[in-house]
C-alpha cells in the first residue's frame, strides 16, 4: 500500500473513532485580514497559513524509567496563506505582519513518542516586520494580540534516544479558541461571518529538526528570556545543545482552523485525528498539483 493510500486509510479510521469529528472539520476557503480591517479587504485562505520558526525544549526526568517531561517555548512568523483556487500562496504582508508564540508542556518516552498535556498559542499583528529582533520576545509578541488558543491534550510526534525530534519529524498540535479568543476583524468564514463570535479549533502541523548552532539572539531571546533558561549562554559561557537535557529545533509547517466539535474527542482520538487531517491535506495538495 503506497503512502497516500495509508494516509487515506488512517483518515478514514480516525474519523470513525473521533465520533463527532468528520471530513468537514478543517475549515476551507476562509478569509483572513492581516490588517484587521474586516472581511472585504481580507485574503482567501484555501486551507492553511504557512508558519516557520524555532523552539527551545527542556527535558526533565519522567515518572518512570525511560520517560521524560518537557517544556517548549517557540516563536513563529506567519508569512503566507495558501489559495487552492489559484494554486498560489498569498503573501500576508504588507497588509500586516503576523507572528506567534507557543508555550506547551508534555510527556514522552526516549526513543518513542511524546504528546502535549497543555499550553497556549498566541498570534500577533503589527504594521512592521519585527520578527528576529529584540523587541518583545524575538519580535514575535509585538503589536496587537489577535488570537489566543488553548492547547488540548494529545498530538505530538516521535523522538530519538536523546528526546530530540526524529529527523524532519512531524509534530501535530490541536488547540481551541473559545468565543472571544479571536479578535474581531481578522478571521472570517467564506460567507463573511466573523469567527470572533464563535468557538473554533485549530490544527498545527510542523516538521521539526534539531538546530545545531542557534544564533546568539535566538538564545538570549527565546531560551534565556522566554523560557527562563539559566544555563550556558544566559549570563555566562557559550550555549550548546545538550542532548537529553535541552536543545533548539527549527520548525516549518501549517496552521489550520477547524469547526468546534459538539464534544471534543478523547486525547488519543484527537492525536489520531490530527494525523488524519495532515494526511488529508497532503492528499488534497497532491491532487491539486495533478490538476
Amino acid at each position: 500500500m503506497n503512502f497516500l493510500k495509508k494516509l487515506g486509510c488512517a483518515a478514514a479510521v480516525t474519523v470513525a473513532m473521533a465520533g463527532s469529528a468528520n471530513a468537514d472539520t478543517v475549515m476551507n476557503d476562509w478569509v483572513f485580514n492581516p490588517a484587521g480591517t474586516g472581511f472585504a479587504n481580507g485574503v482567501t485562505i484555501g486551507e492553511y497559513l504557512d508558519i516557520t520558526g524555532n523552539a527551545f525544549i527542556q527535558l526533565s526526568a519522567g515518572s518512570s524509567a525511560g520517560s521524560f517531561n518537557f517544556r517548549e517555548h517557540a516563536v513563529f512568523a506567519v508569512p503566507y496563506g495558501d489559495n487552492q483556487q489559484t494554486g498560489y500562496f498569498n503573501q500576508l504582508n504588507p497588509r500586516g505582519n503576523i507572528t506567534a508564540t507557543f508555550e506547551a508542556s508534555g510527556t514522552g518516552t526516549f526513543g518513542g513518542a511524546f504528546s502535549f498535556t497543555g499550553g497556549t498559542i498566541k498570534m500577533y499583528q503589527s504594521d512592521t516586520n519585527q520578527f528576529t529582533s529584540t523587541n518583545g520576545i524575538y519580535g514575535a509578541n509585538v503589536g496587537n494580540l489577535i488570537a489566543e488558543f488553548e492547547v488540548l491534550p494529545g498530538g505530538g510526534g516521535t523522538v530519538d534516544a536523546n528526546g530530540s525530534p526524529t529527523n524532519n519529524g512531524q509534530v501535530s498540535v490541536t488547540a481551541r479558541a473559545v468565543e472571544g479568543g479571536l479578535a474581531a476583524g481578522y478571521f472570517f468564514r467564506g460567507n463573511g461571518n466573523d469567527l470572533s463570535m464563535e468557538s473554533v479549533l485549530s490544527f498545527a502541523f510542523t516538521n521539526a529538526n534539531t538546530l545545531a548552532t542557534p544564533r546568539g539572539n535566538l538564545v538570549s531571546e527565546v531560551a534565556c528570556q522566554f523560557a527562563g533558561f539559566s544555563g550556558p549562554g544566559c549570563g555566562s559561557g557559550s550555549y550548546a545543545n545538550a542532548p537529553g537535557q535541552y536543545f533548539f529545533v527549527g520548525n516549518n509547517g501549517q496552521f489550520k482552523l477547524g469547526e468546534q466539535l459538539a464534544e471534543v474527542p478523547e486525547p488519543g482520538s484527537l492525536a489520531l485525528f490530527g494525523i488524519a487531517m495532515l494526511g488529508a491535506g497532503v492528499i488534497s495538495r497532491k491532487r491539486a498539483k495533478k490538476a
